[in-house]
């Protein structure tokens, strides 16, 4: 069963912000700077967690899951947006 989460992270250096960002992109659809929503299986969070913390220094950066719930029966995405409107970005969700 796959379950909703935003993936969103702070990263000190731009390198392996590049790094994290490229990463990101196979599991999910890019939001906002460092912000993904993703539909992940346990088996998906797992690796992209395992991933994320090979790049990371785990003592000066942070990347937060926050799980949304089941993926099925949600409905349609809503987001509010509060300055600049929100617009989604039309492309394609791969995941690995």
């Amino acid at each position: 069963m796959r379950s909703s989460y935003l993936v969103c992270y702070d990263i000190c250096d731009e390198k392996r912000l590049r790094k994290v960002f490229q990463a990101m992109r196979g599991y999910g659809d890019h939001l906002q700077f460092s912000i993904f929503e993703c539909q992940l299986t346990a088996m998906d969070l797992a690796r992209c967690g395992a991933e994320l913390g090979a790049i990371i220094q785990h003592k000066e950066d942070q990347v937060l899951f926050v799980n949304l719930g089941p993926a099925e029966g949600r409905g349609d995405r809503v987001i509010t947006a509060l300055g600049k409107p929100y617009t989604a970005i039309d492309a394609p969700c791969i995941i690995v």
